[in-house]
């Protein structure tokens, strides 16, 4: 059930079996920048918040998934349903009405369905971009090391990265190379023109300026410098594409340098306000300079594009440059949705396996309790005589003819799990309760010395596989 933008209100889902699931969030089609940079996670900060989710009251498992496009909480409910908008409210103290008129919230197979999407970049702003995936497998890896992504969590997105596998083997999706960093030098190459001779000063030494370095060298940049407070990784940056270290320390010198900065740190703060801006334009001499300023938060004060020869680019900005991509690759697109829709389909039908299995369990527990009864009443009865051996066989008999008596019914059940019939697993479910099974042994005490004989006789079934089929009645 997907409930659409107003999703902080609490939802009625006072029933959750094992494989409920929840994502909430925003992105870049929901929410401004304005927005997205108030409730950003920075990598350091990750696996707290991811913890602090965890531990929210109704949440059995948890994964964070942050990027400059997306803020989305996967979690896994248990009782109630949690208060995400409240977690969102207490972990980065943003009010409830600035936030509820951009969120999203997705319930089971839709919320199964869009993490697929996003992990196989169809719901990315860039279409076919590679990041995405790394991305998402960085917070599962958060999630798995603070004891939030457990068995289901561990199911799901184990299917989402083969999901995404089969996205880019089966389709052109990502045939070329594209990603935020390359829209970004896409758009520096439009407003010059040509890139030829311009000098570049990157600001983060990470994958986004690696990405960037390697486009703007395709196009003929002429001198690359790197900045980074992390020196060591500057210097490895500039040393690849033969370029320049700017120390940290000297950004505010050295950046009227460069006709073109690409900005992308984790800095919580912008890096460059208007006065620094009006600093590099009179030392230019009025040249202008332009900013690409791909973080979130934003590294660059959106004020800097009021100062007269500042053209300033956030990454909201690269959407329209985008938007031409997303069209050149619909053909792609549809092809990897169908794969996606079969996917999805696919791994409801796992869940519904794994739900039918309780049912299943529970009516061999219960017929295995009736039928101890009955030899119960037989050997205090007329057949107290019998020898060991003749029960034996009377165990054997009785055994076999249950199985053989529970085959259709429990075939029955297996094939509306492998179809994925919810409705009918819920009817089975009702009259295969455990209470039932509890209330007749209850009503027919079975005596201390069979006792284990019945818990030795049912073993619990891990999985619908291991139900007995007709030959092995």
């Amino acid at each position: 059930m997907m409930q659409g933008k107003n999703a902080g209100m609490t939802t009625d889902k006072a029933s959750m079996n094992a494989g409920s699931l929840l994502l909430f969030g925003v992105n870049h089609k929901t929410a401004p920048i304005e927005l997205r940079e108030q409730i950003a996670i920075s990598a350091d900060r990750l696996a707290e918040a991811t913890r602090s989710l965890a531990q929210t009251p109704g949440v059995r498992e948890a994964m964070i998934l942050s990027t400059c496009n997306r803020v989305e909480l996967v979690v896994c409910p248990e009782g109630n349903p949690p208060d995400l908008m409240g977690f969102f409210n207490q972990f980065f103290a943003i009010d409830h009405s600035a936030l509820r008129p951009h969120v999203y919230e997705y319930w089971e197979q839709d919320a199964v369905r869009h993490l697929f999407r996003v992990a196989s970049s169809l719901d990315s702003m860039v279409v076919g971009e590679p990041q995405i995936l790394g991305q998402v497998k960085e917070a599962y890896a958060v999630a798995k090391s603070v004891g939030g992504a457990k068995t289901s969590l561990d199911k799901l997105l184990q299917n989402a990265f083969n999901v995404a596998k089969r996205v880019r083997n089966e389709t052109e999706i990502g045939s070329s190379s594209v990603s935020v960093a390359s829209i970004a030098v896409d758009l520096a190459q439009k407003i010059f023109g040509s890139l030829d001779g311009k000098k570049v000063l990157l600001i983060g030494a990470g994958k986004m300026s690696e990405l960037a370095a390697r486009h703007l060298v395709g196009r003929g940049a002429r001198s690359i410098f790197v900045a980074n407070r992390t020196v060591e990784r500057a210097v490895n940056l500039a040393a690849e594409f033969g370029g320049q270290v700017v120390p940290f320390d000297d950004l505010f010198a050295s950046a009227d340098q460069a006709d073109i900065v690409i900005t992308s740190t984790g800095s919580p703060q912008p890096i460059f306000r208007p006065e620094h801006g009006a600093q590099f334009i009179h030392r230019r001499r009025n040249r202008p300079m332009f900013f690409i300023d791909i973080a979130v938060p934003r590294d660059v004060d959106p004020e800097m594009n009021r100062v007269e020869g500042i053209f300033l680019y956030d990454i909201d900005d690269l959407q329209s440059v985008a938007g031409a991509n997303q069209n050149d690759r619909a053909k792609e697109s549809l092809a990897a949705e169908a794969i996606i829709a079969a996917e999805v389909e696919r791994y409801q039908k796992q869940l519904s396996v794994l739900d039918a299995v309780p049912i299943i369990r529970n009516l061999q527990q219960a017929a295995e309790t009736m039928r101890q009864s009955e030899l119960r009443k037989a050997e205090s009865g007329r057949l107290r005589d019998l020898s060991e051996e003749q029960w034996s066989a009377i165990d054997a008999l009785t055994r076999a003819m249950m199985n053989k008596f529970l085959h259709p019914t429990l075939q029955a059940i297996k094939a509306a799990a492998a179809e994925g019939d919810v409705a009918k697993l819920e009817s089975y479910r009702a009259t295969y309760d455990p209470s039932r099974a509890a209330a007749y042994i209850k009503s027919h005490p079975v005596s201390a010395g069979l006792s284990g004989v019945i818990d030795s006789a049912a073993p619990p079934t891990s999985s619908v596989e291991d139900i007995p089929s007709e030959h092995d009645s």
